[in-house]
């Protein structure tokens, strides 16, 4: 490769060093989330570390209307205490996104994982305690 065999030692060490912090990031990123260790939640944990929202009824983008109730699942009891303190924030994201839906969306199971996936990143980023592991829709009504 090169002339100098300290240019190629020094090449070779940080060519190195380089993939094992990408190999130690993905690792890492494996083995923190909760299913990648085994630990699935029994429903009495998710039941103790979620929050319900009371009934919302918004409008949607067009002409319809949907009432809907969500479950939030959260990874820890000071998450959910947080999410409790925070429920006018939570109702705020929730009908923001729900103004962007259209009743076809809402009517569809992909439509409805759309919305569950993009409340938990949204609900997740403003939580300072924990994370959000998963947002259910627990009542729908669509017209």
């Amino acid at each position: 490769m090169f002339q100098n065999k300290l240019v190629n030692i020094m090449l070779m060490i940080l060519m190195t060093i380089a993939l094992l912090g990408v190999v130690t990031v993905l690792l890492v990123r494996s083995f923190s989330t909760p299913e990648a260790n085994g630990a699935n939640p029994t429903i009495d944990e998710i039941i103790e570390n979620s929050w319900e929202t009371e009934e919302i009824t918004t409008n949607l983008n067009g002409r319809g209307y949907v009432q809907a109730r969500f479950r939030i699942h959260v990874d820890s009891k000071e998450a959910r205490e947080e999410l409790e303190k925070r429920d006018f924030q939570v109702n705020h994201i929730i009908i923001h996104e729900l103004a962007g839906q259209s009743e076809q969306e809402l009517r569809t199971q992909e439509g409805m994982e759309t919305l569950e996936d993009n409340l938990r990143r949204k609900i997740d980023d403003i939580l300072e305690a924990g994370t959000v592991i998963r947002v259910y829709m627990t009542e729908r009504v669509v017209q």
